[in-house]
């Protein structure tokens, strides 16, 4: 008697352990950002953009399920244009986030932006000092998590473009310089939601910057004022964006557990 009990409690642990490591995580991913999320350049955006990469890459772990996105970046846009207040391009993120309406997948807002915010002239607002900055990224935060209150926040690193890079807008060395005072506050934002509201709010990989930094061939040549200069991803590069990004959301979220 005493036996078959003991083999009933092991088969239910072991059923149970199946049954657990079964489960998949389900995602739906709305990315904000600019020209670059949008995947401008690129001959085909709808398949080689960051976010469609993302999305194949999070796929490929076993514990994830379906995976859903909504690409909203919009070219030339800065944390002011996405400002709940200014009624411009946030509704966006909610139109997206609202195909989403289900408590079978977790809602992600994954977040890059900065990069026109640092520009010397030419974007809204820019250039865009690092406190503006950090307060804007913390009122598109709030807003979000305000009226999805389970959803989690990601925000990615920007890259980093040429010195020389001048289109319609002027970005330069000082702009540059302005995009790499940017990342400590998004480190300062996440540190503040680990406090406030925990398991809510995190950072990609800085590394990112560094890294495009250093592999100049995965950029598009652009030609600009200045000559020809590098801001945004080739097809590659854009591969290689898509694959920081997954990991960085696949790492947030295991933490998060």
């Amino acid at each position: 008697m005493k036996n078959s009990i003991l083999i009933l409690i092991l088969l239910v642990l072991h059923v149970s352990s199946v049954n657990a490591q079964s489960v998949k995580q389900n995602f739906n991913i709305v990315f904000i950002g600019n020209s670059i999320t949008h995947g401008s350049g690129l001959p085909d955006p709808e398949t080689q953009a960051p976010p469609v990469i993302a999305a194949q890459k999070l796929r490929a772990f076993k514990d994830i399920g379906t995976v859903q996105i909504s690409n909203v970046g919009r070219s030339g846009s800065t944390t002011l244009d996405w400002l709940p207040e200014n009624n411009k391009l946030f509704p966006t993120a909610r139109q997206a986030a609202g195909r989403y309406a289900t408590d079978s997948a977790t809602l992600l807002f994954s977040i890059v932006l900065g990069t026109n915010d640092s520009a010397i002239k030419g974007p809204h607002g820019a250039p865009v000092s690092p406190e503006d900055y950090h307060g804007n990224l913390i009122k598109i935060a709030d807003r979000l998590l305000a009226e999805y209150p389970k959803c989690k926040i990601i925000f990615q690193y920007p890259t980093w473009y040429s010195e020389n890079t001048y289109n319609t807008s002027k970005y330069l060395k000082e702009g540059l310089n302005r995009l790499q005072s940017y990342l400590p506050e998004i480190d300062a934002v996440v540190k503040s939601y680990k406090i406030s509201q925990p398991n809510t709010v995190f950072s990609g990989n800085k590394k990112v910057f560094a890294y495009f930094k250093k592999h100049r061939a995965l950029f598009q040549n652009e030609k600009g004022q200045q000559g020809i200069f590098n801001l945004h991803p080739n097809v590659e590069g854009a591969a290689e964006l898509g694959n920081f990004w997954a990991k960085a959301i696949y790492k947030a979220l295991e933490s998060a557990k």
